[in-house]
């Protein structure tokens, strides 16, 4: 992580140009002279960079800092990792910063962009389209209401994205089209269904069910918590078949899905955690424990 005091910085990074390939910038503890400084010496000279992140970054930032922030991005020949986190509320505008991740789209592993909101120019579907079979991890929620163009969203993933496997989509609707987007996610390991709140369907147990079926042989990690879909958490196990290691949840104070949870642990021989936010009843926790380790929610989540 690079900032402080400017010269040594400097020094440090001409001395190691060749060696970088993780950086980390705090925006607000250099000048923008001297950040666009910095950043015009590594697109010259640092170009495989795999992970690059900007923290605090600001829609309103000079040109030429974002023409430099342009130009590191273009010149990187094997760039995985992207993250932008805004130091304002939620940015409008990132004038051709989004668009210049499109020359990654060889290379691109993930993408990360903080508290951001829809513009012009961040078209997800596009991207998506471009990134492909090399998109492997995606998290995209949106906090204050639903995303938009949702049925475009999860129709581009199910089409070009067969590779990932990392998902979480927040505050999208519980539908069919969204178990025929994780039909074709044959190498998903982590899915994350925190703040999916509704329902698409007249009939959500059928709709449990085959989401449970669906569910790939490679899934190892599933996190229920705060999602329509935990109130089926009984019908979702007893219909699973995937060998689940981890299994996230927002409270163990059920009958039915404490048997349910059981009978899994029994059939399947592979669970070892179940996260929860409430604390369980000591009752309860002695007899589950029979059959999996029970631990706090934030100890084993996994976050992209």
């Amino acid at each position: 992580m690079f900032m402080g005091d400017m010269p040594e910085l400097m020094e440090i990074i001409l001395n190691n140009l060749n060696r970088i390939i993780f950086f980390i910038l705090v925006c607000t503890y250099l000048s923008t002279e001297n950040i666009t400084a910095l950043l015009k010496i590594l697109a010259k000279n640092a170009t495989k960079i795999n992970s690059l992140k900007l923290y605090e970054f600001y829609s309103d930032s000079e040109p030429e800092l974002i023409h430099a922030l342009i130009c590191i991005i273009k010149s990187q020949e094997q760039l995985r990792q992207f993250s932008l986190l805004s130091g304002e509320g939620y940015p409008k505008e990132y004038h051709g910063i989004i668009s210049a991740l499109e020359s990654q789209q060889n290379s691109l592993q993930e993408v990360l962009i903080n508290c951001c909101s829809c513009s012009t120019e961040f078209k997800y579907s596009k991207i998506l389209q471009k990134s492909g079979t090399v998109l492997q991890r995606l998290s995209l929620v949106s906090e204050y209401e639903r995303i938009q163009e949702e049925p475009l969203l999860l129709e581009t993933l199910k089409s070009f994205c067969p590779n990932i496997t990392y998902l979480s989509i927040g505050n999208v609707g519980f539908s069919t089209q969204y178990l025929e987007l994780i039909s074709n996610l044959q190498k998903l390991q982590f899915l994350t269904l925190c703040w999916i709140f509704e329902t698409l369907d007249d009939e959500p147990e059928l709709l449990v069910m085959q989401l449970a079926k669906l569910l790939p042989l490679t899934l190892q990690y599933l996190d229920l918590s705060y999602s329509c879909i935990e109130s089926f958490t009984d019908i979702l196990l007893s219909n699973c078949y995937a060998p689940l290691k981890y299994l996230l949840i927002e409270c163990l104070d059920d009958e039915e899905k404490i048997k349910a949870l059981t009978e899994f642990c029994i059939r399947k021989k592979t669970l070892n955690y179940v996260g929860v936010h409430v604390d369980v009843d000591d009752d309860i926790k002695k007899k589950v424990e029979e059959y999996v380790t029970l631990m706090p929610y934030d100890r084993i989540v996994v976050n992209c």
